[in-house]
């Protein structure tokens, strides 16, 4: 139910969530979708430029998480800087940092006017076939079956990450 012009939504969102919406402090987040990314791959290369972080070991996977992000309060707020992603096992995986000056899918934290969105109407990643901001995360392939994933998203001054439920 809405209220006085906001949406409550849950801070947890579980597996087949893409375009599931979650609260992480004071800003609503969508997966918009998730996947393994092949640098082979015309479309995934692009996702990879400004990567300084060696290629993935043989046991290892490109793993790209697009997000779009809306502050759905009357005072500007800024989005996360802080997410991992944790398996099964209780492994943890932190995003691989993505040079944003040479990649415009790469997520960059953000100060939001009410009601803006992130990312912004007139950029690449908006445009883009996925419609979100990237995190760039180097999984092992185990992580295949240590299903499911959680990404966790940490807001400022939360106690506790909001997630959602990832699967490869």
């Amino acid at each position: 139910m809405a209220a006085c012009g906001k949406q409550s939504h849950p801070t947890h969102a579980d597996a087949n969530n893409n375009g599931f919406y979650v609260d992480a402090g004071q800003i609503t987040y969508q997966l918009q979708i998730s996947r393994e990314l092949n640098p082979y791959s015309v479309e995934d290369r692009g996702y990879l430029v400004g990567v300084s972080a060696p290629q993935p070991a043989p046991d290892e996977l490109w793993f790209g998480v697009f997000l779009w992000a809306k502050n759905q309060t009357q005072r500007p707020a800024t989005t996360a800087s802080s997410f991992d992603i944790i398996d099964t096992q209780g492994n943890t995986y932190y995003p691989v940092p993505i040079n944003t000056q040479v990649n415009p899918y790469a997520w960059t934290p953000t100060t939001l006017q009410p009601l803006q969105t992130y990312p912004i109407p007139s950029s690449t990643a908006y445009y883009g076939p996925t419609g979100g901001g990237l995190l760039l995360f180097k999984l092992n392939i185990s992580a295949y079956a240590d299903r499911p994933l959680l990404l966790q998203i940490h807001a400022a001054g939360q106690a506790r990450p909001s997630t959602i439920s990832l699967d490869l």
